[in-house]
């Protein structure tokens, strides 16, 4: 069901250069580890890896087609997911300052954490645009199941963003944890965290589709 073996190695060399490159997932990875931790980093990164599936699924079956065909739907869908990152800036900006320089967020905020990271990755239609443009390339007719491709070349696309992005959680938040024995850092730690939020949210709001 996969392609052959020459363009399978092409895909997973393009995958890792693509999920390399930093973009908003790995940026709000980075936010989240800086200002709430590396668990919380990790979460995040886990979320945006359970959006990725949607994304993949959607796209095999071709939903997302009939989104990027509606321009009024993804206009819908780009602006919901640019409220909901300015939401989160701002919500997380006005928030209360830990009391305690190391403090972290609590094991049941976690879930939170994951389904945020979800939401603003399904609710970015720029995601559904690219899995379009960049896995129908890879996917070969006469090798079997065109939707089975799509799922199997999809999976091992999301599997590589989210190793890489929980790397990237992991030492965002030792970066993260050194700067928070300042004492002066925790409300410092919220304006950056907020701040790269509002900033992915403009940023889906105000680039066009194409």
């Amino acid at each position: 069901m996969l392609p052959d073996p020459q363009t399978l190695a092409v895909f997973m060399a393009a995958t890792l250069m693509l999920n390399l490159t930093p973009g908003p997932d790995m940026m709000y990875v980075v936010a989240n580890s800086v200002g709430r931790g590396h668990r919380a980093g990790v979460v995040s990164a886990l979320g945006i890896g359970a959006g990725t599936i949607v994304h993949t699924l959607a796209a095999a079956v071709g939903l997302s087609a009939l989104l990027m065909s509606s321009a009024l739907a993804y206009d819908v869908i780009r602006y919901l997911g640019a409220a909901y990152l300015l939401y989160l800036g701002v919500k997380t900006v006005k928030g209360k300052g830990a009391s305690i320089p190391t403090q972290r967020l609590q094991r049941e905020r976690l879930s939170r954490i994951f389904r945020q990271g979800a939401a603003t990755n399904v609710l970015n239609p720029k995601v559904a645009l690219f899995f379009l443009a960049f896995i129908p390339q890879f996917v070969n007719p006469s090798r079997g199941s065109v939707v089975l491709q799509f799922l199997m070349l999809g999976t091992m696309f999301n599997c590589s963003g989210t190793l890489v992005n929980t790397a990237v959680a992991l030492a965002a938040g030792v970066v993260g944890d050194r700067l928070s024995k300042s004492a002066g850092f925790s409300r410092a730690q919220q304006w950056f965290t907020g701040s790269v939020f509002m900033a992915l949210g403009a940023r889906i709001a105000l680039v066009g589709p194409r």
